[in-house]
């Protein structure tokens, strides 16, 4: 057969496709392997588990078929979390009283980390990214581009260069449902993210309409967000658009937001021409991506481009307000954080009005580079535990500014570029009402403790527990105006290494993973102030802290309060004995009747020396807790129930899903066999993923507390699983056209084989004695199956093994053809696991260019190729279309006849 090498036409993308890459992930340079800011597999401590449920993308045609019961592991990923309501601005207790609190702040980042096939609610390993300062953050996008759901994990090699990524990215990706419980639980709207170019995936049919006008994607799309729990999207169309597409393209968004969902559009395209056009200002060619003319509000924001200046900003400004918009809350101007870090070329000085007030709102791209780029920036491995100090050292850095204090967050020497965020936004609070607590637990840990006792020795990471913290990292005061001599940290043990600038004894968390840590030179008083609140005071309200005091001196704890009515006034009470030095936690209770009445603005901690300064002081603070006096201990979880134990000492469990004004959340232990209780993790959720059981081979009784407000827990329900009941050595051989099961089982009793798959459930009785069945298979398409096998009449519970089916079955391409001017256009096929499609013209196999190389491919390659502009046909020509799947089948030829 003669090969003949496919015509390509000029397309706009190929003049700055590597800047949309680069872009995309928001990295400086390229690495020659692998992209600087990549989240390689886990290896060792952390690695997926066999059953992990992690994200996905999505194409148009996944989010139109989207469902939850078809969605693999939709249970396990969505967010439950509502969205708290932020406290009214009171700017006397700011950092910065002058700063203007109603400028609003986008973060569009990836979350723990920037893995493809590893995006999970929570892990087994303490090196992930959690973000810490949710009190700048109005607005949390995610930035984390994920394969779509069939694509087979070994197509990705961390160790080949980037070009090299031969597997499709989906159009969609949802938010993490644990950073959207975060974000929520700080009044921090949530979105995903729309994102084109993807080769191979078209904006077009996102704007698909029925017979109503109305669009389906749009439907689905508000249906995802309601489902998993986060708030609208961000979208980042950077591919033109046809004229006549503008106007669908803005009824598509306004039909999202009409439905209560938050829309911010990129400065990308623009209206009339429909063309990639960065404006890097708002005006009359973007601003109808927000307010047109016509259709009126059609959007809630936008994230300008980066290559703005002082003109612009003030354009910007001024065209905003022509059209009647607040540009505080509606136009964002770019900071491309991933790309140029602390060395900023476009000087954010630039947007503020002489009162020193940003005249816009403020977006960022590619925060997680404190933890990405660690390597390439330090020389540093950013997946060694021993430099996670420096991760927080440069975060903290981006957020309070270089100085390390939100009270002086602007440049200095060795950042001439950078004023930390805390400089341009005003911190926010959610703390309000009449409780509050803290563990200053920041979501990952080394170990897990619970009252000071370690309950899980493994390291973890789950953003679902992270306390709300500190406001301010670090706002530490003293009498005389000096430096101050005391240092802030987080402490999370004894296997922790808190760097060069500090030289406490570890002493590990007090419930969570970490406490806070307050060490050095005490010379003098020093004031902590820690949380920004709209507390109210009654006469039942007292202030409980639990601390454990390492320093042997006279130097005391006193707790500082700062009121409404008199906000330049600390009011400081001591905290009794807190000159003792102590190996264990203490819980001390202030009463606060004589405040009642009053609304607490503030509150941190006062430290003093005694009668002589103490040079290594030391007091970790594992839990602080505002009380109303009001007994709040939730309710025992109902309807505590299994829903699958692995063969591979996994389990998914669920329940029921209480009001959070009640729970706060769950925490989940288990009682080993050896008498130990470990600690299995925790979420506000209604079903969650075990991933180990630490080996246990005999029995577990699962224990599940609800947790209040206040942090009490409820008394446990519980359920024992016992291994001796199960039957063992379960194997389940993957046939052509069956599935061969054996198991071993003690007793006599018949047994129940349940096979799941697609939705479908059959069910098989095996008589006593026999421990094996054949399982015909009359659809070996590689679909995901569950087999779970119960012995009867034992209380059993059942043992399921997931996998795959063999795929024998190729299906074939059900597209269309579209000629135009003589060029040939393929529709995307629609089957789920297609991966090579083969193109013959006239019995003729068309060659196609791969991207980045000098090669060509006898085929085109899902998520690598366009489908569009493919070769030259004429009339009459006779086009063959053959599909391969991920398992290397062929389907038979679609054959269509090219007509005028």
């Amino acid at each position: 057969m003669v090969n003949r090498k496919a015509t390509y036409f000029p397309h706009h993308l190929h003049l700055f496709l590597l800047t949309v890459i680069v872009f995309l992930l928001g990295i400086t340079s390229l690495s020659s392997k692998v992209m600087a800011g990549d989240t390689l597999p886990i290896e060792g401590q952390g690695e997926k588990g066999d059953n992990q449920p992690y994200a996905h993308g999505y194409r148009v045609l996944d989010i139109l078929n989207w469902s939850p019961d078809t969605d693999p592991n939709a249970e396990y990923l969505k967010a439950s979390i509502p969205l708290q309501e932020r406290n009214i601005p009171f700017t006397a207790t700011q950092a910065d009283p002058s700063l203007s609190p109603d400028t609003q702040m986008l973060n569009l980042a990836g979350d723990y980390g920037n893995a493809f096939f590893e995006s999970y609610q929570a892990n087994d390993n303490f090196d992930s990214l959690l973000h810490n300062y949710w009190q700048y953050t109005d607005i949390f996008a995610s930035w984390h581009g994920l394969p779509t759901s069939e694509v087979p994990e070994e197509l990705y090699d961390p160790e080949a260069d980037w070009t090299e990524r031969h597997f499709e990215f989906g159009i969609l990706n949802l938010p993490n449902p644990a950073y959207t419980n975060a974000a929520h639980k700080n009044g921090t709207l949530s979105l995903g993210t729309i994102f084109l170019p993807r080769e191979g995936q078209t904006h077009s049919d996102l704007l698909i309409q029925n017979d109503n006008n109305q669009f389906p994607v749009a439907e689905k799309l508000v249906e995802m967000a309601e489902f998993y729990g986060f708030d609208g999207y961000f979208i980042n169309q950077e591919t033109n658009i046809s004229p006549s597409e503008i106007s669908l393209y803005k009824e598509f968004m306004q039909e999202m937001r009409d439905k209560g969902l938050y829309i911010q559009w990129y400065d990308s395209v623009t209206d009339p021409s429909g063309k990639i056009a960065y404006q890097n200002e708002f005006n009359q060619l973007n601003s109808p991506f927000v307010k047109d003319s016509l259709l009126g509000r059609v959007s809630d924001s936008i994230f300008l481009n980066y290559w703005w200046n002082e003109q612009r900003i003030e354009n910007s400004k001024q065209h905003a307000e022509s059209l009647g918009l607040n540009p505080l809350y509606t136009v964002f101007t770019g900071v491309e954080a991933g790309m140029y870090k602390y060395n900023q070329p476009y000087n954010l000085r630039d947007i503020l009005d002489p009162q020193g007030n940003p005249k816009t709102a403020i977006a960022t791209l590619g925060s997680e580079f404190v933890l990405g780029e660690l390597d390439a920036d330090t020389g540093l491995d950013r997946t060694d535990n021993d430099n996670q100090y420096k991760v927080f050292e440069r975060e903290r850095i981006w957020w309070s500014g270089p100085n390390q204090d939100p009270t002086n967050a602007s440049r200095n020497e060795d950042y001439p570029k950078w004023d930390g965020i805390a400089s341009y936004i005003a911190e926010r609070s959610v703390i309000n009402g009449t409780r509050f607590v803290t563990n200053f637990n920041t979501g990952h840990g080394l170990r897990y403790y619970q009252n000071g006792e370690v309950v899980n020795k493994d390291e973890w990471s789950n953003i679902n527990l992270q306390d709300i913290l500190p406001t301010w990292q670090w706002w530490l005061e003293n009498n005389s105006g000096k430096e101050t001599t005391l240092k802030v940290d987080f402490d999370y043990g004894k296997d922790y290494v808190s760097g060069e600038n500090f030289n406490y004894k570890p002493v590990g968390g007090y419930k969570g993973g970490s406490s806070l840590v307050i060490d050095g030179n005490l010379q003098e008083d020093h004031f902590l102030r820690l949380y920004k609140t709209d507390l109210n005071i009654t006469k039942d309200s007292s202030f409980d802290i639990t601390y454990q005091k390492s320093s042997d001196d006279e130097g005391t704890l006193k707790a500082g309060f700062i009121f409404k009515d008199e906000p330049e006034e600390i009011v400081y009470m001591e905290i009794p004995h807190s000159d003792k030095q102590k190996d264990k936690w203490i819980t001390q209770k202030i009463n606060l009747k004589d405040e009642a009445g009053r609304e607490l603005a503030a509150f941190g901690l006062g430290f003093s020396p005694g009668k002589e300064s103490t040079k290594d002081y030391q007091i970790n603070v594992g839990e602080i807790k505002l009380s109303d006096g009001k007994k709040t201990r939730p309710d025992k979880p109902s309807n505590f129930q299994l829903e699958k134990a692995f063969d591979t000492n996994e389990m998914k469990v669920s329940w029921d899903l209480n009001d959070y004004n009640k729970v706060r959340k769950y925490h989940l232990y288990a009682k080993l066999s050896n008498g130990d209780t470990v600690f299995l993790g925790g979420t506000y959720d209604d079903h969650y993923y075990i991933k180990s059981l630490f080996g246990e081979s005999k029995k577990a009784t699962l224990f599940l507390k609800a947790v209040g407000p206040d942090g009490t827990e409820s008394s446990p329900a519980k359920f024992t699983y016992d291994f001796k009941k199960e039957v063992s050595d379960l194997q389940v051989e993957e046939e052509d056209e069956s599935l061969k099961v054996k198991w071993k089982q003690q007793g006599t009793s018949k047994t129940e084989v349940t096979l799941t798959k697609g939705g479908d459930e059959l069910v098989f009785y095996v008589d006593r004695g026999v421990n094996e069945l054949q399982i015909p298979i009359d659809d070996p398409n590689g679909s995901r199956y569950d087999l779970t096998v119960k012995p009867l009449k034992s209380k059993a519970r059942g043992i399921t093994h997931s996998g795959r089916l063999n795929d024998i079955v190729p299906a074939p391409y059900t597209g269309g053809i579209d000629v135009e001017d003589g060029v040939l256009s393929l529709d995307i096929p629609t089957p789920e696991d297609w991966h090579h499609l083969y193109l013959y013209v006239n019995g003729e196999l068309i060659q196609h260019d791969m991207p980045h190389s000098n090669e060509v491919s006898d085929y085109l390659i899902r998520g690598t190729h366009s489908l569009k502009h493919l070769t030259n046909v004429t009339s009459g020509d006779q086009v063959e279309v053959v599909l391969e799947d991920y398992s290397g089948n062929k389907s038979d030829p679609v054959s269509y006849t090219v007509e005028e």
